[in-house]
Protein backbone atom coordinates (compact mmCIF):
# COMPACT_ATOMS: atom_id res chain seq x y z
CA UNK A 1 0.00 0.00 0.00
CA UNK A 2 1.29 3.46 -0.86
CA UNK A 3 2.43 5.46 2.14
CA UNK A 4 0.68 8.72 2.95
CA UNK A 5 2.87 11.81 2.50
CA UNK A 6 4.03 13.82 5.51
CA UNK A 7 6.30 16.87 5.53
CA UNK A 8 8.11 17.94 8.70
CA UNK A 9 9.77 21.31 9.15
CA UNK A 10 11.68 21.28 12.43
CA UNK A 11 14.48 23.33 13.91
CA UNK A 12 15.53 25.30 16.98
CA UNK A 13 13.49 28.14 18.41
CA UNK A 14 13.70 31.49 16.56
CA UNK A 15 15.39 30.00 13.47
CA UNK A 16 12.60 31.13 11.11
CA UNK A 17 10.36 28.07 10.72
CA UNK A 18 7.08 30.01 10.64
CA UNK A 19 7.77 32.11 7.55
CA UNK A 20 9.25 29.18 5.62
CA UNK A 21 6.38 26.87 6.56
CA UNK A 22 3.82 29.35 5.20
CA UNK A 23 5.53 29.73 1.82
CA UNK A 24 6.04 25.96 1.62
CA UNK A 25 2.39 25.24 2.45
CA UNK A 26 1.26 27.59 -0.33
CA UNK A 27 3.68 26.00 -2.81
CA UNK A 28 2.63 22.38 -2.18
CA UNK A 29 -1.01 22.69 -1.14
CA UNK A 30 -0.31 21.96 2.49
CA UNK A 31 -1.95 22.64 5.84
CA UNK A 32 0.09 23.13 9.00
CA UNK A 33 0.02 21.23 12.29
CA UNK A 34 1.89 22.93 15.12
CA UNK A 35 4.35 20.66 16.94
CA UNK A 36 4.81 23.14 19.76
CA UNK A 37 4.04 22.52 23.43
CA UNK A 38 3.02 26.13 24.16
CA UNK A 39 1.23 27.52 21.08
CA UNK A 40 -1.61 25.10 21.78
CA UNK A 41 -2.72 27.29 24.72
CA UNK A 42 -5.11 30.22 24.54
CA UNK A 43 -4.15 33.53 26.23
CA UNK A 44 -0.46 32.68 25.78
CA UNK A 45 0.39 34.54 22.60
CA UNK A 46 3.48 36.66 23.19
CA UNK A 47 5.65 34.25 25.19
CA UNK A 48 4.93 31.36 22.81
CA UNK A 49 5.66 33.50 19.70
CA UNK A 50 2.28 32.29 18.46
CA UNK A 51 1.39 32.93 14.85
CA UNK A 52 -1.55 35.34 14.51
CA UNK A 53 -4.61 34.69 12.32
CA UNK A 54 -3.50 37.45 9.94
CA UNK A 55 0.01 35.98 9.70
CA UNK A 56 -1.50 32.61 8.73
CA UNK A 57 -2.47 34.31 5.46
CA UNK A 58 -5.23 31.83 4.70
CA UNK A 59 -3.17 28.69 5.43
CA UNK A 60 -5.12 26.46 7.86
CA UNK A 61 -3.30 25.77 11.15
CA UNK A 62 -4.07 23.04 13.67
CA UNK A 63 -3.21 22.69 17.38
CA UNK A 64 -2.89 26.46 17.80
CA UNK A 65 -5.04 28.26 20.39
CA UNK A 66 -7.19 25.22 21.25
CA UNK A 67 -6.62 24.51 24.98
CA UNK A 68 -7.02 26.55 28.14
CA UNK A 69 -3.85 27.11 30.23
CA UNK A 70 -5.40 25.00 32.99
CA UNK A 71 -5.45 21.91 30.74
CA UNK A 72 -2.75 19.27 30.55
CA UNK A 73 -0.88 18.88 27.29
CA UNK A 74 1.61 16.07 26.82
CA UNK A 75 2.99 13.90 24.06
CA UNK A 76 0.14 11.36 24.17
CA UNK A 77 -2.49 14.06 23.79
CA UNK A 78 -0.45 15.75 21.09
CA UNK A 79 -0.18 12.48 19.16
CA UNK A 80 -3.94 11.94 19.30
CA UNK A 81 -4.76 15.52 18.24
CA UNK A 82 -2.13 15.56 15.48
CA UNK A 83 -3.40 12.29 14.00
CA UNK A 84 -6.94 13.70 13.91
CA UNK A 85 -5.62 16.85 12.20
CA UNK A 86 -3.72 14.78 9.62
CA UNK A 87 -6.89 12.85 8.81
CA UNK A 88 -8.84 16.09 8.31
CA UNK A 89 -6.11 17.62 6.13
CA UNK A 90 -6.04 14.54 3.92
CA UNK A 91 -9.83 14.68 3.60
CA UNK A 92 -9.29 18.11 2.01
CA UNK A 93 -6.89 16.55 -0.49
CA UNK A 94 -3.97 18.44 1.05
CA UNK A 95 -0.59 17.49 2.55
CA UNK A 96 -0.01 17.70 6.32
CA UNK A 97 3.04 19.78 7.28
CA UNK A 98 4.19 19.25 10.85
CA UNK A 99 6.03 22.38 12.02
CA UNK A 100 7.80 22.99 15.32
CA UNK A 101 10.74 22.49 17.59
CA UNK A 102 9.49 19.85 20.03
CA UNK A 103 11.47 16.88 18.73
CA UNK A 104 9.84 14.27 20.95
CA UNK A 105 6.37 15.28 19.73
CA UNK A 106 7.51 15.09 16.11
CA UNK A 107 9.07 11.68 16.68
CA UNK A 108 5.82 10.43 18.24
CA UNK A 109 4.18 10.99 14.84
CA UNK A 110 6.99 10.14 12.40
CA UNK A 111 7.83 6.88 14.23
CA UNK A 112 4.23 6.15 15.26
CA UNK A 113 5.38 5.50 18.83
CA UNK A 114 3.12 3.42 21.07
CA UNK A 115 2.60 5.08 24.45
CA UNK A 116 0.27 2.47 25.93
CA UNK A 117 2.87 1.68 28.60
CA UNK A 118 2.40 5.22 29.95
CA UNK A 119 -0.30 4.21 32.43
CA UNK A 120 0.34 5.72 35.87
CA UNK A 121 2.02 3.44 38.43
CA UNK A 122 2.35 3.64 42.24
CA UNK A 123 6.09 4.25 41.76
CA UNK A 124 5.33 7.32 39.65
CA UNK A 125 3.23 8.65 42.53
CA UNK A 126 6.16 8.04 44.89
CA UNK A 127 8.47 10.00 42.60
CA UNK A 128 5.96 12.85 42.30
CA UNK A 129 5.77 13.06 46.10
CA UNK A 130 9.58 13.01 46.26
CA UNK A 131 9.72 15.87 43.78
CA UNK A 132 7.38 17.89 45.98
CA UNK A 133 9.46 17.12 49.07
CA UNK A 134 13.03 17.42 47.78
CA UNK A 135 12.71 19.27 44.49
CA UNK A 136 13.29 18.40 40.84
CA UNK A 137 17.09 18.78 41.11
CA UNK A 138 17.17 15.85 43.56
CA UNK A 139 15.30 13.59 41.12
CA UNK A 140 17.57 14.74 38.30
CA UNK A 141 20.61 13.59 40.33
CA UNK A 142 18.96 10.18 40.81
CA UNK A 143 18.47 9.93 37.05
CA UNK A 144 22.09 10.91 36.39
CA UNK A 145 23.20 7.92 38.49
CA UNK A 146 21.21 5.33 36.48
CA UNK A 147 20.95 6.94 33.03
CA UNK A 148 23.53 9.70 32.42
CA UNK A 149 22.54 10.09 28.76
CA UNK A 150 18.94 10.88 29.66
CA UNK A 151 20.02 13.23 32.44
CA UNK A 152 22.12 15.14 29.93
CA UNK A 153 19.19 15.51 27.50
CA UNK A 154 16.42 16.26 30.02
CA UNK A 155 16.52 19.56 31.87
CA UNK A 156 16.21 19.19 35.63
CA UNK A 157 13.15 21.48 35.64
CA UNK A 158 11.31 19.06 33.35
CA UNK A 159 10.12 16.96 36.28
CA UNK A 160 7.63 14.94 34.23
CA UNK A 161 10.24 13.60 31.84
CA UNK A 162 12.72 12.98 34.69
CA UNK A 163 10.05 11.02 36.55
CA UNK A 164 9.13 9.08 33.40
CA UNK A 165 12.79 8.12 32.83
CA UNK A 166 13.21 6.96 36.44
CA UNK A 167 9.92 5.07 36.28
CA UNK A 168 10.93 3.35 33.04
CA UNK A 169 14.23 2.24 34.60
CA UNK A 170 12.43 1.00 37.72
CA UNK A 171 9.88 -1.02 35.74
CA UNK A 172 12.13 -2.47 33.04
CA UNK A 173 15.71 -2.28 34.35
CA UNK A 174 16.58 -0.53 31.08
CA UNK A 175 17.62 3.03 30.34
CA UNK A 176 14.95 5.09 28.63
CA UNK A 177 17.70 6.67 26.50
CA UNK A 178 18.33 3.22 24.96
CA UNK A 179 14.59 2.68 24.52
CA UNK A 180 14.27 6.06 22.79
CA UNK A 181 17.14 5.18 20.48
CA UNK A 182 15.32 2.00 19.45
CA UNK A 183 12.14 3.98 18.83
CA UNK A 184 14.13 6.44 16.74
CA UNK A 185 15.30 3.60 14.50
CA UNK A 186 11.77 2.35 13.80
CA UNK A 187 10.80 2.74 10.17
CA UNK A 188 8.32 5.49 9.49
CA UNK A 189 4.83 4.59 8.26
CA UNK A 190 4.80 7.72 6.05
CA UNK A 191 6.36 8.91 2.82
CA UNK A 192 8.34 11.34 4.93
CA UNK A 193 10.33 14.46 4.16
CA UNK A 194 11.89 15.57 7.46
CA UNK A 195 13.53 18.99 7.05
CA UNK A 196 15.56 20.64 9.82
CA UNK A 197 16.17 24.36 9.39
CA UNK A 198 19.35 25.65 11.01
CA UNK A 199 21.55 28.75 11.15
CA UNK A 200 25.00 29.68 12.42
CA UNK A 201 25.02 29.63 16.21
CA UNK A 202 25.98 33.30 16.58
CA UNK A 203 23.14 34.41 14.30
CA UNK A 204 20.67 32.08 16.00
CA UNK A 205 21.60 33.33 19.47
CA UNK A 206 21.31 36.94 18.28
CA UNK A 207 17.82 36.15 16.92
CA UNK A 208 16.86 34.59 20.26
CA UNK A 209 18.00 37.66 22.22
CA UNK A 210 16.19 39.94 19.79
CA UNK A 211 13.00 37.86 20.02
CA UNK A 212 13.02 38.10 23.83
CA UNK A 213 13.43 41.89 23.61
CA UNK A 214 10.53 42.04 21.14
CA UNK A 215 8.35 39.91 23.46
CA UNK A 216 8.98 42.31 26.32
CA UNK A 217 8.19 45.30 24.13
CA UNK A 218 4.97 43.57 23.00
CA UNK A 219 3.78 43.15 26.60
CA UNK A 220 5.07 39.80 27.88
CA UNK A 221 5.02 40.96 31.52
CA UNK A 222 1.38 42.04 31.23
CA UNK A 223 0.49 38.73 29.55
CA UNK A 224 2.00 36.70 32.40
CA UNK A 225 0.41 39.00 35.00
CA UNK A 226 -2.96 38.43 33.32
CA UNK A 227 -2.46 34.65 33.42
CA UNK A 228 -1.51 34.87 37.10
CA UNK A 229 -4.67 36.87 37.79
CA UNK A 230 -6.64 34.07 36.06
CA UNK A 231 -5.26 31.65 38.65
CA UNK A 232 -2.42 30.17 36.59
CA UNK A 233 0.55 29.09 38.71
CA UNK A 234 3.96 27.50 38.27
CA UNK A 235 2.76 23.93 38.87
CA UNK A 236 0.70 24.02 35.67
CA UNK A 237 2.23 22.53 32.53
CA UNK A 238 1.42 25.72 30.63
CA UNK A 239 3.32 27.97 33.06
CA UNK A 240 6.52 25.91 32.89
CA UNK A 241 7.25 27.12 29.38
CA UNK A 242 10.12 29.46 28.56
CA UNK A 243 9.07 33.08 29.02
CA UNK A 244 6.35 32.25 31.52
CA UNK A 245 8.22 30.71 34.43
CA UNK A 246 10.93 33.40 34.33
CA UNK A 247 8.50 36.33 34.28
CA UNK A 248 6.36 34.62 36.92
CA UNK A 249 9.45 34.49 39.17
CA UNK A 250 9.83 38.26 38.68
CA UNK A 251 6.14 38.89 39.45
CA UNK A 252 6.47 36.76 42.59
CA UNK A 253 9.32 38.98 43.75
CA UNK A 254 12.02 36.33 43.42
CA UNK A 255 14.22 38.40 41.09
CA UNK A 256 14.37 41.70 39.24
CA UNK A 257 13.02 42.04 35.72
CA UNK A 258 16.57 42.42 34.40
CA UNK A 259 17.58 39.14 36.08
CA UNK A 260 14.47 37.38 34.73
CA UNK A 261 15.24 38.56 31.19
CA UNK A 262 18.89 37.49 31.45
CA UNK A 263 17.81 34.03 32.65
CA UNK A 264 15.21 33.78 29.88
CA UNK A 265 17.75 34.60 27.17
CA UNK A 266 20.31 32.18 28.61
CA UNK A 267 17.82 29.33 29.05
CA UNK A 268 16.38 29.85 25.56
CA UNK A 269 19.88 29.57 24.08
CA UNK A 270 20.44 26.37 26.07
CA UNK A 271 17.07 25.07 24.88
CA UNK A 272 17.99 25.72 21.24
CA UNK A 273 21.20 23.78 21.77
CA UNK A 274 19.28 20.81 23.19
CA UNK A 275 16.85 20.95 20.27
CA UNK A 276 19.73 20.73 17.78
CA UNK A 277 21.24 17.80 19.70
CA UNK A 278 17.91 15.97 19.38
CA UNK A 279 17.51 16.64 15.65
CA UNK A 280 21.09 15.54 14.94
CA UNK A 281 20.10 12.05 16.10
CA UNK A 282 17.13 11.83 13.73
CA UNK A 283 18.15 9.46 10.94
CA UNK A 284 15.69 10.88 8.39
CA UNK A 285 16.65 14.53 8.91
CA UNK A 286 17.45 16.61 5.83
CA UNK A 287 19.45 19.58 7.10
CA UNK A 288 18.84 23.01 5.63
CA UNK A 289 21.57 25.40 6.73
CA UNK A 290 20.44 28.90 5.82
CA UNK A 291 24.01 30.01 5.13
CA UNK A 292 24.32 27.36 2.36
CA UNK A 293 21.51 29.13 0.49
CA UNK A 294 22.94 32.63 1.04
CA UNK A 295 19.91 33.34 3.24
CA UNK A 296 17.74 33.38 0.13
CA UNK A 297 14.37 31.83 1.00
CA UNK A 298 13.44 31.26 -2.65
CA UNK A 299 16.57 29.16 -3.20
CA UNK A 300 15.91 27.29 0.02
CA UNK A 301 12.32 26.55 -0.90
CA UNK A 302 13.35 25.52 -4.42
CA UNK A 303 15.73 22.95 -2.91
CA UNK A 304 12.95 21.62 -0.67
CA UNK A 305 10.58 21.29 -3.63
CA UNK A 306 13.19 19.30 -5.58
CA UNK A 307 13.48 16.85 -2.67
CA UNK A 308 9.68 16.60 -2.36
CA UNK A 309 9.45 15.84 -6.09
CA UNK A 310 12.16 13.16 -5.82
CA UNK A 311 10.19 11.52 -3.00
CA UNK A 312 6.98 11.70 -5.00
CA UNK A 313 5.29 13.86 -2.37
CA UNK A 314 4.58 16.61 -4.90
CA UNK A 315 4.53 16.52 -8.69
Amino acid sequence: MEKEPLIVLAGPTAVGKTALSLSLAKAVGGEIISADSMQVYRHMDIGSAKITPSEMDGVPHYLVDVLEPTEEFHVVRFQQMAREAMQEIRSHGHIPILVGGTGFYIQAITRDIDFTENEATPYRQELEALAQEKGSAYLHRLLAEVDPASAENIHENNAKRVIRALEFYHLTGRKISEHNEEQRERSTPYNLAYFVLNDDRERLYARIDRRVDEMLAAGLVDEVASLKAMGCHREMTSMKGLGYKEILAYLDGECTLEEAVAILKRDTRHFAKRQLTWFKREQDAIWLNKKDFAYDEERLQGHMLEILQEKGIVK
